[in-house]
């Protein structure tokens, strides 16, 4: 059986969390098949909440370790699904 992982990311303030998490998704860009990024936008400004989710593939051995220091980031919000076929 071959597992499909989600993961997503609430980023609280995009401001303050950008660049920690910036930095892992850079980091372990080798197991992050898709990624998509939101956030609302108006006619004035950016919202400072954002979504990241993403798709991960490639070294399963990492997921977790990439999943957990995701968790170490403060304010965030991290979820996972794993889809198993």
């Amino acid at each position: 059986m071959k597992e499909n992982r989600v993961i997503g990311i609430l980023i609280k303030d995009r401001i303050k969390e950008a660049g920690r998490t910036q930095k892992l998704l850079s980091d372990y860009a080798s197991i992050i098949n898709t990624r998509m990024g939101t956030h609302e936008l108006n006619d004035s400004v950016c919202s400072r909440k954002g979504v990241i989710m993403l798709h991960l593939g490639g070294n399963e051995s990492l997921w977790d370790t990439f999943e957990n220091k995701l968790k170490e980031v403060g304010g965030i919000e991290v979820q996972k699904m794993s889809f198993v076929y």
